[in-house]
């Protein structure tokens, strides 16, 4: 069946893929918060890759699928900007509320008075709330002592780029329309030629440039899942397609060079096979809500402030305890915030088209009457 005829639902698995895969980026920081260094997690040596990795490339082909979808059957921008908006800013600004004035004046090292007067304190928190020149990392005497020291939030690092290309998306769908009878057909070739040439690029750094920043990879990621979107009626889900995948992943783990390869080249049959394909019992986990963003938002100061008070951590102690608080938190995260604050969103869509609206129409009251006042 083709990717088409099951994507015109919400019955899906991307609710429990994206939890499994917040969790796995919490596993993955297990290692590196409670011993000080991610060399010991199980898949880096192996795979040459992380499980926090492969989970962060999940997030942006899922998101970059998603937000099309949602982009393309709308075909608004300016639903798809408060969409985007209300699921990702409200529940950051709350986390990092709860970070600089509840867990930094808790944790900080410094007098509370000099912690609450230093600018770093208040650059932390506009950074990460607007995303806009990237986020800030530490606050002040917080952490110092933990093994992986002064970070607070490390996880928060993809969030600019995940908005980078949130805005890539709309801008090209923003200028396509100079032709709107080709604006459709322009704008699916252009995602598959993004995702075409950042896959070029991507193989071609790995082997040759070897370009440390990850930009490239996400950018990859996220239109692969764009891609997908548009490529939708030529995409058939296949079990036999998806287990040669599934197996190819498998021999070449013992080759981290072969394994990236087919990594890259299956990544995303694989999650899209999983995301529909899959269904019975596993589809009631959509009943419990979608905690993945606060999983993935709260567990690294959680982890860190586990690491402070519990000096000498284990990592599977570590583990068992910073899931539990940092699920308590995601649940609440969800069902008091992000799901209301999801809701609004018709609201402030019909208030900024009516704004735009009576500024359109005072401009052309003060062109009616400009135009009076040159023919007096």
């Amino acid at each position: 069946m083709k990717l088409s005829s099951y994507s015109q639902g919400r019955d899906n698995n991307f609710n429990l893929i994206r939890i499994i895969a917040a969790l796995a980026v919490l596993v993955t920081h297990s290692f590196a918060l409670a011993i000080g260094s991610g060399d010991a997690e199980p898949f880096q040596e192996s795979l040459g890759m992380t499980m926090g990795a492969i989970a962060v490339d999940v997030f942006f082909i899922t998101s970059g699928f998603l937000v099309t979808s949602s982009l393309l059957n709308r075909q608004s921008t300016i639903e798809f900007v408060w969409a985007r908006v209300l699921r990702i800013f409200p529940a950051l600004l709350v986390m990092l509320l709860l970070t600089v004035f509840v867990l930094g004046v808790f944790f900080t090292s410094l007098p509370i008075s000099v912690y609450l007067s230093l600018p770093m304190t208040y650059l932390y928190l506009a950074k990460g709330a607007t995303l806009l020149m990237g986020v800030g990392y530490n606050l002040p005497g917080v952490f110092d002592s933990n093994p992986y020291k002064s970070t607070v939030n490390g996880s928060l690092w993809t969030m600019p780029h995940e908005v980078r290309m949130y805005a890539i998306l709309a801008i090209v769908w923003i200028v396509l329309r100079i032709t709107p009878k080709l604006r459709l057909t322009a704008f699916q070739i252009i995602v598959v030629t993004f995702a075409f040439s950042a896959g070029v690029y991507l193989f071609a750094n790995h082997f040759y440039f070897h370009y440390e920043g990850e930009f490239p990879r996400l950018f990859f990621m996220f239109f692969v899942g764009a891609a997908f979107y548009v490529l939708r009626e030529y995409i058939v889900l296949s079990r036999w397609l998806f287990w040669l995948f599934v197996i190819g992943l498998s021999v070449a783990i013992s080759d981290k060079f072969v394994f990236f390869v087919v990594y890259v080249l299956a990544i995303g049959y694989i999650l899209f096979y999983l995301a529909y394909v899959p269904s019975g019992v596993i589809r009631r986990y959509n009943r419990l809500g979608d905690y993945s963003y606060g999983v993935y938002i709260y567990a690294f100061p959680v982890q860190q402030a586990v690491a402070a008070l519990i000096p000498g951590v284990s990592v599977p102690h570590m583990l068992l305890l910073s899931a539990t608080i940092t699920l308590l938190l995601a649940i609440l995260s969800w069902h008091l915030l992000e799901k209301r604050c999801l809701g609004l969103k018709a609201h402030y869509v019909g208030y900024t088209k009516k704004l735009l609206a009576f500024g359109l129409t005072r401009q052309s009251a003060r062109t009616q009457r400009d135009k009076a006042a040159q023919r007096r």
